[in-house]
């Protein structure tokens, strides 16, 4: 290979990593990254309900955490998943840290109140 050629080949090789192409489909080498929650709040006692965790990276085993503990949990998107949260996981209030465990790795932590 030449060294133009090669020069291209490691342009072009260096763009692609730079830019992050692979690594949000279906979880790929990224790790998980949390963004918002869905709902973000809700009141002692409430009833269970269904939790939106929105980011990337998300692959088809990404499972939602809640204080430490693993959630039922169901991919979405690699953006998105869901975790079912039980009415006694807020029956009083507190700050909750909510993260993502997917593809061997885990998410940043963002935190869910409970009033």
């Amino acid at each position: 290979m030449s060294r133009l050629g090669f020069a291209l080949f490691l342009t072009l090789a260096l763009f692609a990593t730079g830019c992050g192409y692979g690594s949000h489909y279906m979880g790929g080498s990224g790790s998980p990254t949390v963004a918002t929650l869905t709902p973000n709040m809700a009141t002692a006692g409430d009833s269970q309900f269904t939790l939106t965790v929105n980011g990337a990276n998300f692959g088809t085993d990404a499972v939602v955490f809640w204080n430490g503990v693993a959630l039922a949990s169901r991919y979405g998107t690699t953006m998105t998943v869901m975790a079912t949260v039980p009415a006694a996981d807020v029956a009083a209030a507190g700050v909750i840290p909510v993260s993502v465990h997917s593809g061997g790795k885990i998410s940043n932590v963002i935190d869910f109140t409970v009033q």
